[in-house]
C-alpha cells in the first residue's frame, strides 16, 4: 500500500484555501443591507415614524445630519417595497466586482447624495429614502465600463441601462413629494464613483503607454 505525498509548503500542491464565491458574497451584502432596513422601519413604526424626522432638511444645521440617515429611512412600507427589488438587484451587481470597490462606491454616492440635496433641496422640505443609492448604483455600473474599459462591465452597463434607463427620467422635476434633487445627485455621484475607482486601471494604462 503506497502513502500519500505530503504537500511541500511554497509548492503548487498546497490546497487552496479559499472563502465563499464572489457572488455569494455580493448576494449576503446586498440582502443584510436590505433586511436591516426592514428592521429599521419596523422599529420606526413602532416608534411612531419619529425616525422619519432624521432626513435631509435643506441648508439647516440640524437637517446636515441627514446626510448620514436618510438613505437608510423611508415613508412607510409602501416607499421601502417600492426600493427593494432595484436596491438588490442594482447593489448586487454592484458588489459583485468586490465588496470593498462596492462599499467605497457606495460612500461616495451616499455622501455626494447627501450634500447635493443638503445644498439645493427646497427650503422646508424633507428627503430621505434610499433612491439615492439606487440613482447612483445605476449609474456607476452604466458608467464604470467607459472609464475601465472592460468589456463585461461595459455589457453589463447595456444590460442595466436597457432594463433600469428608463428611471433615469427621475432626475428632472416631476410629481410633488418624490425627491428629484435625491435621484440627480445619486446619478452624480454614481458617475464620480466609477470615474474615482477607474483610477487604478487609468494610472496602469498609462504606465503601459509610456513603457511602449
Amino acid at each position: 500500500m503506497t502513502r500519500p505525498s505530503l504537500p511541500v509548503p511554497g509548492s503548487s500542491n498546497v490546497p487552496a484555501t479559499t472563502g465563499r464565491p464572489q457572488w455569494q458574497q455580493a448576494a449576503i451584502a446586498i440582502s443584510a443591507f436590505v433586511v436591516g432596513l426592514y428592521v429599521l422601519e419596523f422599529v420606526d413604526m413602532i416608534l411612531g415614524n419619529r425616525l422619519d424626522g432624521g432626513g435631509v432638511e435643506p441648508r439647516t444645521l440640524d437637517g446636515l445630519w441627514g446626510v448620514a440617515f436618510a438613505p437608510v429611512l423611508h415613508y412607510g412600507w409602501g416607499h421601502l417595497v417600492a426600493n427593494t427589488i432595484p436596491l438588490l438587484v442594482l447593489g448586487f451587481f454592484v458588489m459583485l466586482s468586490g465588496i470593498g470597490r462596492g462599499l467605497a462606491a457606495t460612500g461616495i454616492i451616499w455622501v455626494v447624495g447627501g450634500l447635493g440635496v443638503w445644498l439645493t433641496g427646497g427650503s422646508g422640505t424633507l428627503h430621505l429614502g434610499a433612491s439615492v443609492l439606487i440613482f447612483g448604483w445605476l449609474t456607476y455600473l452604466i458608467t464604470r465600463g467607459l472609464f475601465t474599459r472592460h468589456f463585461g462591465q461595459l455589457a453589463l452597463g447595456v444590460v442595466v441601462l436597457f432594463f433600469y434607463g428608463g428611471m433615469l427620467w427621475g432626475v428632472l422635476p416631476s410629481q410633488p413629494g418624490v425627491s428629484w434633487e435625491g435621484h440627480l445627485f445619486g446619478a452624480v455621484g454614481g458617475v464620480l464613483a466609477a470615474w474615482v475607482l477607474a483610477s487604478d486601471v487609468r494610472s496602469a494604462r498609462a504606465a503601459k503607454v509610456v513603457t511602449q
